[in-house]
């Protein structure tokens, strides 16, 4: 006897249909499995024969064949366990074949019959959904994940004894019905605050802009001076994320199995700090069958690098063309897979080896040892970032500054949101949702300058030397701080202070030291 079952499978982080077949018929005794399959996938033979066997249900001596379709796209992971015992069972004749028709089937199995979570199930249940299928039968534990798709039913499975039982009476079959908001992981709970950052006005300014409308930052100063602490706070005053976000961002996280216990959607945006000793494959993604980097998994967050100049070279330069365009394609023999990248990227770092370049009185490097240093950042990488800022040492006074004197993350965040809506309204429809996201055409529409605007730009490209993109970086940068001060607008004031960020560029890379 032959039958389908559907299912779905990865490719990346997104899922895509799988039609699992099996036939039960005469010949000689046998479990053959066909489709292009991983080890992995192969291994559940064994798998799904004890479960079913522990489970109350004898195979017969038949000769059973199951196919994974399509045959030339590679199946792996064990989410197929499920569905082929499925498969097997109303090959067999067990069960309504009606009950197969509108369903999906993903899970692993235990040797003893129960059903065991998978990753990746975000984008299994929504490949199930976008073809038209109207039911999951899915873990216990992976619940909150199917039911945060939306727009079809979950029925939770915890063994096959339980399946057996629901495929012999479908009247018994009762979806899951609570509401995915009660798996989303709660965004409030924030455990730092700027009001904790004492001192550093020009850093904590910097940073509302860079969270206001997504610019790149670089912390530059001397050890102890708060460049990690500032960073570390960013994510608490950039605007709350969509629903669209939320799925995305938790749709990698799954895939990767990073998701908190009980929860579906993760609440606030991430924040990834990876060692400097991260391999540029770790960074970017990758492996013989693709798999987020550290870039996915902070993409519509912030991407933290502390100590720039001492990771790898590759690592860093692998950087430049996902920060342009807030993705990454990662290509392999066995086919190619687009991942997100829309990050904010946050560097610190000190300016020589010691960190105390220019102070000489404590700087004990030379000038070699402090361009050398320097030359680690390449110009290219160093044009993808909007704003360069230093923090000064912290005095005494800093230290001992009150806190309840210092403005706490709440506040600035109402600030940030408020320019980010100002965003949303100009950029409506374009798919661009920040201002770091503009192309030369909206540049050109959004930025428009006066006169007096005009020539002091015209003399900063000049003096600066600057390229095409640093150009464009300026006129950006300077469109959030208007969008900050409410201006429809770009003053004068907010150009000099735009171009102003670009003076540490010039200062230390520029024209030597």
């Amino acid at each position: 006897m032959f039958s389908k079952v559907y299912s779905a499978g990865l490719q990346g982080i997104d899922g895509y249909p799988v039609q699992v077949e099996a036939d039960v018929g005469n010949g000689l005794p046998g479990f053959h499995m066909v489709g292009y399959l991983a080890s992995e996938v192969r291994e559940a033979e064994e798998r799904v024969k004890t479960a079913l066997k522990n489970s109350g249900f004898s195979m017969l001596p038949k000769k059973v064949t199951v196919n994974l379709s399509p045959a030339d796209v590679r199946k792996d992971g064990t989410a197929f366990d499920l569905p082929m015992a499925v498969a097997v069972l109303t090959a067999y004749g067990v069960g309504e074949p009606s009950v197969l028709e509108d369903s999906a089937f993903i899970g692993e199995l235990g040797l003893d019959g129960r059903v065991k979570p998978v990753r990746g199930v975000l984008s299994l249940v929504t490949a199930m959904r976008d073809t038209g299928k109207n039911r999951c039968f899915l873990p216990k534990e992976n619940i909150p994940e199917g039911m945060a798709v939306g727009q079809i039913q979950i029925v939770g499975i915890e063994n096959m004894g339980q399946m057996i039982e629901l495929l012999k009476n479908p009247n018994k079959i009762v979806s899951e019905s609570l509401s995915c908001r009660s798996f989303l992981e709660d965004p409030e709970k924030e455990e730092a605050d700027f009001s904790e950052v004492n001192g550093q006005r020009l850093v904590r300014r910097a940073t509302e802009i860079a969270a206001a409308g997504r610019h790149n930052i670089l912390y530059l100063g001397p050890p102890g001076s708060g460049k990690s602490m500032v960073a570390r706070r960013l994510p608490t005053i950039m605007s709350s994320m969509s629903p669209k976000e939320q799925l995305e961002v938790s749709k990698v996280y799954s895939v990767c199995g990073m998701l908190p216990p009980g929860k579906a959607l993760l609440g606030k945006r991430p924040f990834r700090a990876p060692h400097h000793t991260i391999s540029p494959q770790a960074m970017a993604g990758g492996g013989r069958y693709p798999k987020p980097g550290e870039l996915s998994l902070a993409s519509r967050g912030v991407l933290f690098l502390d100590e720039f100049p001492e990771f790898r070279r590759e690592a860093l330069e692998i950087l430049r063309q996902p920060l342009e365009e807030q993705k990454i394609t990662i290509s392999r023999v066995h086919g190619s897979c687009v991942f997100p990248a829309g990050v904010l990227l946050a560097a610190a770092m000190n300016p020589c080896p010691c960190g105390f370049y220019p102070d000489r009185s404590r700087c004990s490097c030379n000038e070699q040892q402090v361009r050398r240093y320097l030359g680690k950042i390449s110009r290219p990488l160093l044009e993808r970032i909007d704003i360069c800022v230093e923090t000064s040492p912290v005095t005494f006074q800093d230290i001992r500054g009150q806190k309840e004197d210092n403005e706490p993350s709440v506040r600035i965040r109402q600030r940030v949101e408020q320019a980010g809506e100002i965003q949303k309204k100009r950029f409506e429809g374009s798919g661009i949702f920040f201002n770091s996201e503009m192309g030369s055409r909206q540049v050109r529409q959004y930025c428009v300058l006066g006169s007096t605007e005009d020539d002091l730009l015209q003399r900063a490209y000049q003096t600066k030397r600057l390229s095409a993109r640093g150009y464009h970086k300026i006129l950006k940068v300077a469109r959030t701080i208007a969008d900050l001060d409410g201006s429809d607008c770009i003053g004068k004031k907010h150009l000099s202070e735009a171009i102003s960020y670009r003076d540490l560029e010039e200062k230390y890379w520029g024209n030597g030291v």
